[in-house]
């Protein structure tokens, strides 16, 4: 646990100190994009932030490809430095994107490229997870194209939820946090020589990253971590996914009975929820008006927040519970007993819709009752 945790520590200094660096070449240089009709910040804001989370990651599995205990992972494997060579290029592309706007189409390639490198070379599906037998995936080719298609899929995903100041930066370290400790449970629970594991260092050196970012962005943002930001985090989140569901075919999962035996295989889901689902209902929205998928616009969840009455800080903090519940409360399914969990999970979930949709409800009954009154 401590050299995971120095590991998170090194991500966050270097990032902070990194997104120093982005936010005066970006201010000197103005690499910013006109401000868009969709945009939340009324002035010119560097969005050069994504280097910076990069730097922070790339820095931190390089020192630990020389530290005791961590060093381990890359012995006789290449996947540390596949995984990291897919994030520089998402990177690149994204820096293209937020600095020249690039078509969508030529972004998805560079994301299917960046997906493809991290398959090929880092890490790949070896399994489908499934309950109560998870399925095995034995041809090498349709392993590589749903390893680069889960890929693809998560950065956009990430990608549009990073709407506010914060958001995504914030959600990551939550649902990364849930996610390390998972894929730590896992490992020390189990049966084996060498407990070193992918999934928990990349988790641990994204939420450092990222909470070493997450100061220079929070509300009112001084930089934004752009595309190369959000479909990084999206990258190494599908990357450490990857390896924690194919971890199945160690035999990890053999040692529990019950419940517990799914929740590592559920979380990463739980922990991508938000995301996937603003995604997906992003992707319906836009084809329902004869719109390609990939064509911005204002109706995204955190835009919602904003319209029914929130300010920026609480729609984020609202983002942030939601994710808080469902990484840790599926987290919780692994550690307590089901019957408390689910009990426990529901009543949350209860109590923050009625805080979500309270600003709505409270004016729908102030017209109901205006209504009434005339």
């Amino acid at each position: 646990m401590i050299m995971y945790l120095l590991m998170g520590l090194t991500a966050a200094v270097v990032s902070y100190a990194a997104t120093w660096g982005a936010r005066i070449v970006g201010h000197r240089l103005e690499l910013h994009l006109p401000i868009r009709s969709r945009d939340m910040h009324s002035i010119p804001v560097s969005r050069l932030g994504g280097v910076a989370i990069f730097l922070g990651v790339m820095v931190a599995l390089i020192v630990a490809s020389q530290s005791f205990f961590v060093k381990d992972i890359y012995r006789n494997n290449f996947s540390p430095w596949g995984v990291l060579a897919g994030a520089a290029i998402i990177v690149l592309v994204g820096v293209a994107d937020d600095l020249l706007d690039i078509r969508w189409w030529v972004k998805l390639i560079g994301q299917s490229v960046a997906g493809l490198t991290v398959a090929i070379w880092g890490v790949q599906m070896t399994i489908v997870p499934w309950v109560p037998e998870p399925i095995y995936l034995e041809n090498e080719t349709v392993r590589v194209l749903l390893t680069a298609g889960l890929i693809v899929t998560t950065m956009n995903a990430f990608n549009f939820i990073d709407g506010l100041d914060g958001l995504a930066a914030g959600v990551a370290v939550i649902g990364g946090t849930a996610f390390f400790f998972t894929a730590y449970w896992v490992h020390r629970n189990a049966v084996l020589l060498d407990y070193s594991d992918l999934a928990t260092l990349i988790t641990a050196v994204l939420v450092g990253s990222c909470l070493g970012f997450l100061p220079h962005n929070w509300f009112p943002s001084k930089i934004f971590m752009g595309d190369s930001g959000a479909m990084l985090i999206g990258l190494l989140m599908a990357s450490a996914g990857v390896v924690s569901t194919g971890q199945i075919t160690s035999g990890l999962y053999d040692r529990a009975n019950g419940i517990s035996t799914v929740i590592p295989i559920l979380l990463p889901f739980a922990v991508l929820f938000l995301p996937l689902l603003d995604l997906g209902l992003a992707v319906v929205r836009r084809t329902a008006r004869g719109r390609s998928p990939w064509s911005a616009d204002r109706g995204h969840l955190h835009h919602k927040l904003l319209d029914i009455g929130y300010s920026h800080r609480t729609a984020v903090i609202l983002m942030y519970l939601w994710t808080g519940i469902l990484s840790f409360g599926g987290l919780a399914f692994a550690i307590f007993p089901w019957q408390i969990v689910l009990s426990v999970d529901l009543f949350a979930t209860l109590v923050m819709g009625l805080i979500t949709a309270w600003p709505y409800l409270a004016r729908r009954g102030d017209e109901t009752a205006g209504e009434t009154a005339a």
